[in-house]
């Protein structure tokens, strides 16, 4: 059986595997569109465990709520900054510049 955790876990990186090319979204906003506001710390430590997923998920589309890569510390290999950097994404001293423009809420998934 699967704990309430885990299923959260699981519900967010159903939202992280939406986050487009080029785009990133905070935990905080993936957060609030699974309905617990208050929780992004819990989707900070989905993005943590994420490496030991099966699939991938793009972890390193998600930022602090000021673009910063505050999780850039679990990147093995490629860094956070270079995978971000290969999608056009510009970071100057570990903040997304443009922070707006490249933002994607998940809100974006609702019809």
């Amino acid at each position: 059986m699967m704990s309430k955790s885990e299923n959260f876990f699981e519900q967010v990186y159903q939202v992280v595997e939406q986050i487009p090319y080029g785009k990133v979204t905070t935990y905080g906003a993936i957060a609030e569109f699974l309905g617990s506001k208050s929780a992004s710390r819990m989707v900070g430590w989905a993005m943590n465990n994420a490496h030991t997923l099966v699939k991938p998920v793009p972890a390193h589309r998600v930022v602090n709520r000021q673009g910063l890569l505050t999780g850039k510390m679990h990147f093995k290999g490629q860094s956070m900054q270079e995978r971000l950097e290969a999608e056009g994404i510009v970071i100057i001293d570990d903040q997304i510049q443009g922070f707006e423009s490249v933002f994607w809420h998940p809100n974006t998934l609702l019809p």
